[in-house]
């Protein structure tokens, strides 16, 4: 906590110092003449698969960058973490040492907006008009404009409802247990994933739920995504109700407590693997595949994908989880979660701006969007990692080493960069979840089409609601804290306790800030 006090102070000194310039829109020419010679380009990256390896250093296509566009890239991932992310490149504009290309969650983008250290990038866009035309629309455009600047290059990220609720449904068959559908079967299930040894192993060492704490402020709440399948069938899924009736922060609505209540039951009855507190996205996706839990909210690929469902399907050939509709509440209630339209957003430094790196660094993305960089960053080598089938998307049906497709687990680390050309395209879709056959039970298994699956079943429109404004962060820690403390026993959770801490809650600011996101959200037209 010390240290990101510390952190905040230094952006309040950066604040006061950087004003002037962003006022003047400090580097909006793209600074001094461009230097001659190889341009080196630091970039951080969010990698495609957290948990593979990067690039390595012989990478072919480092040398291509450099031999044609004549660019030294060097590349660094950005932790897995969103939070660890967000203290990384909080430290490093406090200290002004951000790189000269890197990928930034919103929330952080518009603070170090403001303060100066990173440049509006409008002489850009007409540099790389391909790119342009594929992935920078206006609406993208407008994601990242600060007062008539554009401070960010806004992609197209994650597909909307790419997540679903999942059972293991051959534990559901040894058990005699049918799908459940609403919130006291699917603990009735819980419970018996829990104590009825479904695994046939003769331990108990299994969980109804699995589960860990990942939130994407400022649209998602305290206990975060993998949560809200519970509580949508209280109807307060997400921070923020953007209904015409209900408009407001969900913690502050009656509802939020029984939702609440009902996870503290599952923490109270051990229904819930208990590590859900400490799990990284990495723990929780290795616990699934070894069989530690039965229920779970997870991503379709992350799931079904060749090399994400390959060490479930080792270990458990006999194994099957299948996509369920959420389950309902006492009010009939349900849905997997909120949804937005969102945006993968890439910074560049106001120190890169001004040392000229501007041209280069629209060079790189330009060629990135080029047939030769899309297909190569987003499956490797053609007629080695893949060849195109008949409808024009990369497949690895044909390859001389089939060991060698992008598909492969070993293969991964050639295609980290790809989120930085993918923009949901046909061929995309088509490439990126193909159908193929799980390698030790011989199941055929399409991430595409869990996918699909996933979309059809009942969601909650949340548009606009990663616009919002962002707490401030005493009361972001206080409410984050807060919730886990009420579900793990930390706090009692009794209605008095609970009104008091809301009182408490909207005396740090809960109150001011749900008036300003209603008023945001009011002025944008997101209340519908």
């Amino acid at each position: 906590m010390k240290a990101k006090m510390k952190v905040f102070g230094l952006f309040l000194l950066l604040l006061c110092l950087a004003a002037p310039a962003f006022a003047g829109g400090r580097g909006d020419t793209g600074g001094s003449a461009a230097p001659t010679g190889p341009v080196t380009i630091e970039l951080w990256y969010g990698a495609a698969v957290t948990e593979a390896g990067p690039p390595p250093a012989d990478w072919k296509v480092l040398q291509l960058i450099k031999d044609k566009l004549n660019i030294d890239l060097v590349l660094s991932a950005l932790p897995s973490n969103e939070s660890d992310q967000d203290v990384k490149i909080n430290a490093a504009a406090a200290a002004n040492t951000l790189p000269d290309l890197f990928m930034v969650r919103r929330p952080v983008w518009q603070n170090i907006a403001r303060v100066g250290v990173i440049a509006p990038v409008d002489d850009l866009y007409a540099r790389m008009p391909n790119r342009t035309k594929l992935q920078y629309d206006a609406d993208s455009r407008g994601y990242t404009t600060i007062n008539g600047k554009s401070y960010g290059l806004a992609s197209p990220g994650a597909i909307a409802k790419n997540e679903g609720l999942l059972i293991r449904k051959d534990w559901l068959d040894k058990l005699g247990l049918a799908v459940p559908a609403t919130t006291e079967e699917l603990f009735t299930v819980m419970k018996a994933f829990t104590t009825q040894d479904p695994d046939g192993n003769g331990r108990a060492d299994t969980y109804g739920y699995g589960a860990f704490i990942e939130i994407t402020p400022p649209w998602e709440e305290g206990l975060g995504r993998r949560f809200d399948s519970i509580f949508g069938a209280w109807g307060v899924a997400g921070t923020w109700n953007l209904t015409r009736a209900g408009a407001g922060l969900n913690v502050r609505k009656p509802a939020y407590f029984d939702a609440l209540s009902y996870v503290k039951r599952m923490v109270d009855e051990r229904v819930i693997d208990p590590n859900w507190t400490s799990y990284s996205k990495d723990d929780f996706r290795a616990a699934w595949k070894q069989g530690r839990f039965g229920v779970m909210r997870e991503q379709n690929a992350a799931y079904a994908a060749e090399s994400n469902y390959a060490p479930f399907d080792k270990n458990f050939p006999s194994g099957q989880w299948i996509v369920v509709d959420p389950p309902k509440g006492p009010g009939g209630q349900q849905s997997v979660g909120v949804y937005i339209q969102s945006y993968r957003i890439y910074a560049v430094s106001t120190k890169a701006m001004n040392a000229g790196k501007g041209p280069a660094i629209a060079r790189l993305l330009e060629w990135m969007s080029s047939d030769e960089g899309y297909f190569l960053l987003g499956w490797g080598e053609r007629g080695v990692n893949y060849v195109l089938g008949p409808d024009g998307a990369p497949t690895v049906t044909g390859i001389p080493d089939e060991s060698r497709g992008f598909t492969k687990p070993g293969m991964q680390p050639f295609t980290q960069l790809r989120n930085m050309v993918y923009y949901n395209s046909e061929v995309e879709l088509l490439a990126r979840y193909p159908t193929y056959k799980a390698p030790t039970s011989g199941k055929t298994m399409s991430a595409l089409t869990t996918l699909f699956d996933m979309q059809g079943r009942a969601w909650t429109p949340n548009i606009g609601a990663d616009a919002l404004p962002s707490p401030n962060a005493d009361l972001k820690r206080f409410y984050e804290q807060g919730v886990v403390e009420f579900v793990t026993g930390s706090r009692q959770l009794t209605r008095e306790n609970w009104n008091a801490w809301v009182a408490e809650f909207d005396r740090l600011g809960g109150a001011e800030w749900e008036k300003a996101g209603i008023a945001d959200a009011e002025v944008n037209g997101y209340i519908r």
